[in-house]
């Protein structure tokens, strides 16, 4: 009988111990009410939230069209050392946002998804 309490006790433990799932709708929602952005800064978080809820959309695309848009999306936020105005590091940079970390954070999300994890579903 102690096997399946310490297997029960384990599997609370490791849900403890994940880090807080945030989507980026969320920070992106509370970091636009946290502070008033100029309208610069406003066209690059829109820009930057677009990316985001494309990345999600085509992720699972089985079409060549929907694979297209993601590799496009994909590059544009792998992409590094640009000095594009518009370039991923850019955008975060501006927003204060660590590019490597959320860059890392949708991989792992996309990592999730492609291995079948029902709590890495897109949700809006």
């Amino acid at each position: 009988m102690g096997y399946p309490a310490a297997l029960c006790l384990e599997k609370q433990l490791d849900s403890f111990l994940q880090p807080d799932v945030l989507l980026p709708r969320e920070y992106l929602d509370v970091y636009r009410k946290r502070a008033r952005l100029d309208p610069e800064k406003e066209l690059m978080l829109a820009v930057l939230q677009d990316a985001v809820e494309c990345f999600q959309k085509y992720v699972r695309a089985r079409d060549s069209k929907g694979k297209t848009r993601l590799r496009e999306i994909e590059d544009w936020i792998m992409k590094e050392d640009s000095d594009e105005l518009f370039s991923f590091e850019s955008i975060c940079e501006v927003l204060d946002i660590a590019p490597s970390y959320l860059r890392h954070g949708l991989l792992r999300w996309k990592k999730r998804i492609h291995a079948g994890h029902p709590e890495a579903r897109r949700v809006s």
